[in-house]
Order: structure tokens, then C-alpha cells, then sequence
């Protein structure tokens, strides 16, 4: 597949481009409902789907296909993902208007680190064709585990990411609205939103870990590689707004995940015994999905959202009036330097 460098820097252009009107739309804190989680989800998605007719008319049927097998594939991860965010920040009890800004440079962060472990993959690959035998027994072992674990919880409070952070960042017990840092009595503190941050990038590398041989079971092409990735991950933010309250009614979700996993662990492993096709495998993902996602919500029907519980990392508060007075000369500061 020859990509040209226009094509690159055509999609990394419009990659930044969504990140800004995302930005841009929701620059201001606020509580993002389910109509309009929806309608985001809604205009993401239909820009991966509208991205791979474009791969599909200008490479042909099998790079299509091979986009859209790796789309779906991460998308269907990424809900995993979405799911632990739920479980973090119920754990902080962060207020709900504050999530979207820990989210948008957790998915930011997400974009840059896959960039690399993609980059990682395809040089390893293209330098050391056995390294893909490795992938297929990780994905293979991965998706074992994830069976056998299936019914247990993240427990945010006990990450050993977390007692790090605390022990080598002073931090404050209060939310200071968007702000992840503070300056108190002359030192920089960190609010719990920062730590917050820290957790949920963290995450995001350790499934990467996980996805990104996923993907290369279908395709070992980067730029394949990479634009699935993105345009999955550009729409997890409006994902958890949408899914957040309803975890609870996935109940197998995590079954056909790691069913997933075995399935193109399985098929890299036969690459070079039997080649299985990549319309079968397109329809093996998504029957498998459709199946554990229908069935979780026939088991579960009846049941309405509610919040995610979670045990608490800490008391956490919202800063008062008189903390955030003291606090705006710095957050002005700030701004002025920005500006300059």
C-alpha cells in the first residue's frame, strides 16, 4: 500500500481540526447530557465510517476492510477503556462539568503515545517478521486472562500509579475548577484532577498495549494502523458521556472482548499456516460484539442508568470562594503568560 506524504499530513491536519472544534464547543465547564453525548458520538463516528469509504475508494476493497476490521476492533476495546475512566473518576468524585478537560488531554496523550507504540510495532515487524508470533501469543494469553478476570473491579484507590504521584507531588483534597495546579502558600500544589489525569493516561497505555497487536493482527499496514486508532479514540470522550451510567448493563461486554482478542490472537499465530481472510475476520469481531452487546442488554433490560460506585481514593471538596479568590492572581498569571 503506497501512501503518499500528502495523505499523512492531510490526516494529521484533520486530526488536529476535530480537536479544536472539540475544544472550541466545550470550552466552557459544563454537565454534558446524554442528547448531546449522543450527537457527538453520532458525528465521530460517522467520520471514521466516512474516513474508511475513503480508504476503501482510493486503496481498494482489502485496505477498506482492513480499516475497518482494526475501527472496529478498537472501538469495541476503547468501551473497556471508557468503563475504567467511569470507575476513576467516581473514585475521585470529580464533578461532572470538570470530566470533559481530563478527558480531552487523556485522549490527546492517547493519540501521541499510540503514534509511537505504532511506530514501536511496524519497525519491530518490518526488522523482525517473528516479533508477530509474539503479538498473537500475548493477544492469546490477554484474552485468556481477561476471561478468567472477567467479574473483577479496578480499584483506583489501591493503583500503585497513585501512591507515586502522592508521594512525590504534593497535592490538595480540593477541586479548583478546571485547574490542575495551584499555588499555595508560595509552592505549587497539584489538585486532584491532576492526579486524576496521571490515572487515566496511565490506563489509556496499558490497553494501548493490548489494542495496538490487536490491530496488527489485521493489518500491518501504519497508516492503517494509526487512522483506525484515531478516529476510534477522537470519539471516547462522547462515548463515556453516553455509556458512563449504563456499565452496569454490559454485562458480557468483557467476555466477547476477550473472545475478540483470542479470535485474532488465533489468526495471527495461522498467518503463515492458513490465511484467513479479512471479510471473515471483519465478521467474525463483529458478530461477536453484536452478540455479547445484545445479549447484555436482553439480560439486563428494565434496568435505567445510574452513577458508577466506587470506592473512595480520598474526601475531596470543591475549593471555596475565598481558596479560589486567593488562587485567581496566579491562575491570571498563568493566562498572561499563555497569551504571551
Amino acid at each position: 500500500m503506497d501512501v503518499p506524504l500528502y495523505a499523512w499530513l492531510a490526516v494529521l491536519a484533520a486530526i488536529i481540526a476535530m480537536l479544536a472544534i472539540d475544544l472550541f464547543a466545550h470550552r466552557r465547564a459544563h454537565v454534558i447530557g446524554v442528547r448531546e453525548a449522543l450527537g457527538w458520538s453520532i458525528v465521530w463516528v460517522l467520520s471514521g465510517i466516512t474516513f474508511g469509504i475513503i480508504v476503501w475508494n482510493s486503496w481498494g476493497a482489502e485496505a477498506g476492510q482492513q480499516y475497518f476490521a482494526g475501527y472496529l476492533i478498537e472501538k469495541s476495546l476503547a468501551v473497556d477503556n471508557v468503563f475504567v475512566w467511569a470507575i476513576i473518576f467516581a473514585s475521585f468524585a470529580v464533578p461532572r462539568e470538570y470530566q470533559h478537560r481530563v478527558l480531552f488531554l487523556g485522549v490527546l496523550g492517547a493519540l501521541v503515545f499510540r503514534g509511537i507504540f505504532i511506530a514501536a510495532g511496524a519497525a519491530l515487524i518490518e526488522n523482525f517478521s517473528w516479533i508477530l508470533y509474539v503479538f498473537a501469543a500475548f493477544l492469546i494469553f490477554t484474552g485468556i486472562r481477561m476471561l478468567v478476570t472477567r467479574n473483577e473491579h479496578v480499584h483506583p484507590e489501591r493503583s500503585r500509579t497513585l501512591k507515586l504521584f502522592r508521594r512525590f507531588v504534593p497535592t490538595t483534597d480540593a477541586y479548583y475548577g478546571q485547574r490542575f495546579l495551584i499555588r499555595r502558600a508560595g509552592v505549587l500544589v497539584a489538585t486532584p484532577l491532576l492526579a486524576v489525569l496521571v490515572l487515566v493516561e496511565v490506563t489509556d497505555i496499558i490497553f494501548a498495549v493490548d489494542s495496538i497487536p490487536a490491530i496488527f493482527a489485521v493489518t500491518t499496514e501504519p497508516f492503517l494502523v494509526f487512522t483506525a486508532n484515531a478516529f476510534a479514540i477522537l470519539g471516547l470522550r462522547a462515548m463515556y458521556f453516553l455509556l458512563a451510567d449504563l456499565i452496569h448493563r454490559f454485562k458480557f461486554l468483557k467476555l466477547g472482548l476477550a473472545l475478540v482478542l483470542v479470535w485474532v490472537g488465533t489468526k495471527m499465530a495461522l498467518l503463515d499456516v492458513f490465511y484467513i481472510p479479512t471479510t471473515v475476520s471483519l465478521a467474525v469481531v463483529a458478530v461477536i460484539i453484536t452478540v455479547s452487546i445484545v445479549a447484555s442488554l436482553v439480560a439486563t433490560r428494565g434496568q435505567g442508568r445510574h452513577e458508577v460506585e466506587a470506592a473512595p481514593a480520598g474526601a475531596f471538596r470543591i475549593a471555596t470562594d475565598e481558596e479560589l479568590a486567593e488562587a485567581e492572581p496566579v491562575f491570571r498569571r498563568s493566562r498572561e503568560l499563555t497569551r504571551t
